[in-house]
């Protein structure tokens, strides 16, 4: 139950600083009598950026997609910072989704394939409980090709963010950098990401760790709940 509760203030935590507070100064701060453009993009992305920063030190080690996270942060900070041309905020935010794609697809051609950790971590799943059911039924060659495909579905979905990110921020992020409309325009994108982008990409993810365990219950005819640690 306690694990339950952090989770779900751990996701509004993710939500208010992320996307709810950069939004709201992004919108309602950036006009010359407020904070005017460079001050309020500075004050809106300071949110994302240090909770990236605390969450790196609450989990006591690096995650690689929380380092992006903060890196894009920084990244769209330095775009109207140094008021380049918007076009670069589109880049940006394909090219995040897009190099975990990459990665994604890459580890899987070697012996550390990256979402097999996410999707069988040893924190939810009793891995050597799991490595015993599958020997005894003789499936553990099955069952790697089974996370493979769904390896394949994640890395999609990331494709797919990418995808939408790149035409998202080029249809609402034409403003000159640096300017009050530019900071309305990220704020509206900002907005836009999470119903747009963010939430059918986790819907595929779900449905990819869905299908890994309703194969580890196919192929070794137990409950997947035999399997999970109990938090």
């Amino acid at each position: 139950m306690q694990t339950a509760k952090k989770k779900k203030g751990g996701f509004l935590a993710n939500l208010a600083f992320n996307i709810f507070i950069p939004v709201f100064i992004l919108s309602k701060f950036s006009g010359a009598d407020d904070l005017g453009p460079v001050n309020a993009l500075i004050v809106a992305l300071a949110f994302p950026f240090l909770y990236g920063l605390w969450s790196f030190k609450e989990e006591g080690k690096v995650n690689f997609i929380s380092v992006l996270g903060v890196l894009s942060v920084l990244m769209t900070g330095g775009i109207g910072l140094l008021q380049l041309d918007p076009a670069y905020v589109a880049i940006k935010e394909a090219a995040v989704p897009g190099i975990i794609f990459i990665v994604i697809v890459v580890s899987n051609q070697t012996r550390f394939p990256l979402v097999r950790k996410l999707l069988l971590n040893e924190e939810f799943v009793n891995l050597p409980k799991l490595h015993d059911a599958l020997t005894r039924h003789n499936a553990l060659a099955r069952f790697e090709e089974k996370v493979k495909v769904g390896s394949h579905v994640v890395a999609a979905s990331f494709l797919l963010s990418s995808f939408l990110n790149y035409v998202l921020a080029k249809w609402i992020v034409v403003s000159p950098a640096g300017t009050e409309a530019f900071n309305e325009e990220i704020a509206k994108m900002t907005a836009l990401s999470f119903p747009v982008i963010a939430l059918p990409c986790t819907i595929v993810m779900m449905g990819a760790i869905f299908y890994i365990f309703r194969q580890i219950s196919l192929l070794t005819g137990e409950k997947i709940e035999n399997f999970l640690i109990s938090q």
